[in-house]
């Protein structure tokens, strides 16, 4: 039986503001990043940010949480089958 009252560890959550600002909790690594494109390892999975002048304003892996600032075009998760040589080359060229 799950206790609802309680909070995992690594609890991951995601705050948009606007396009301009996202918070993400439950971070573990961030894997890269530029101004166009951000991956990161988080409790639930991989996550991907794109968009334009993206900048990292706070990261705290120790607390889990990001801080993104720019124009975030998409927010999406990667699945587990996909290769990864070919998305993150489509996605950095």
């Amino acid at each position: 039986m799950n206790d609802y009252n309680t909070i995992p560890q690594a609890a991951h959550r995601l705050e948009l503001m606007g396009r301009e600002h996202l918070t993400v909790s439950g971070v573990e690594d961030v894997e890269r990043f530029d101004e166009t494109g951000i991956v990161m390892s988080t409790s639930a999975g991989t996550l991907v940010i794109t968009g334009e002048d993206l900048h990292i304003g706070k990261l705290s892996l120790d607390g889990g949480e990001l801080h993104v600032d720019g124009r975030i075009d998409s927010v999406s998760y990667e699945d587990q089958g996909t290769s990864r040589g070919g998305f993150f080359s489509r996605l950095f060229g």
